[in-house]
This record gives C-alpha cells, structure tokens and sequence, in this order.
C-alpha cells in the first residue's frame, strides 16, 4: 500500500502553501484599495501591455476568458479602462488604462510590493537570486511537459 506524498517534505505541496499565503497577503493590502488580485493584475498587465485583448489579459491573469471579460467590462463601467466602440480588425476591443486606472495601480502596486518585499525579507540577496532562479527552471520544466 502506498504512503502517498510526505507533505512536509513536498516541493509541490510546499510551492502551493507559499502561493497561498501569498494570495492572502495581497487580498490583505488590496482589500481596502476595493480591489482584487485579478483586478490589480488586469490593470498592470494593462500597464505593461496597453492595447491587450481579453483573451490576453486572462491569460497573464490565470483567468478564464469569461471572467475577464466581466472583470473588465467592469473596469470599463467604473472608468479604470476604456476600450474602443468598435473593433478596428475582427472582434476585439483592445484595453487602455485611464488616469483613473492608472492612479489606482499606483496604490495597488505600492501595496503589493510592501507583501513581495515582506516575503522576501529573510532572504538574503543571493538565496533571492538563487530562489528566483530555481522557480523559473521549475516553470520552464513543467511547461516543457513530460520529457
């Protein structure tokens, strides 16, 4: 009969309690900015990558398409983005921050930062580097798929 997975000594188990932790620690500091994680992450991915379409945006925030689209019809409605009236090419209406928008990342970022710096304050600035470096081959290893 098998034991299963020791939990205590389990990358992966290890990995999703840090995702989790880290999760409620942003829903922390956001909650009182009236947002939420996948709020704070369409507005920076609208930051980082303006012109994004849904399907883009849901992409970089871990979302289905379905609730991106909500999300930022929401957005839309309480003036954080604005998109075009009609599609220049097919179907999609591409995403702009507003001043709006882009005052209210500018406190979200702010606080999110606050927890990412919290997280990392035992570390010293080499085992930063070289978590940083383990969690990307980890990625990399996993989205290559069995091999």
């Amino acid at each position: 009969m098998s034991r299963g997975i020791d939990l205590p000594t389990s990358m992966g188990y290890l990995l999703k309690e840090a995702a989790s932790a880290l999760r409620a620690a942003m829903e922390e500091v956001l909650r009182p900015l009236g947002m939420t994680i996948t709020h704070y992450s369409c507005l920076e991915l609208l930051a980082q990558r303006p012109g994004s379409s849904n399907s883009e945006l849901a992409r970089g925030a871990f979302v289905t398409r379905q609730s991106m689209n909500v999300l930022v019809h929401g957005l839309e409605r309480d003036g954080y983005v604005s998109r075009p009236a009609e599609a220049a090419v097919g179907k999609v209406l591409p995403a702009r921050l507003t001043p709006r928008g882009r005052q209210s990342l500018a406190a979200a970022t702010a606080a999110v930062r606050s927890v990412e710096l919290r997280m990392l304050s035992g570390l010293t600035p080499a085992e930063r580097s070289t978590a940083f470096a383990a969690l990307q081959s980890m990625t990399r290893a996993l989205r290559a798929g069995p091999g």
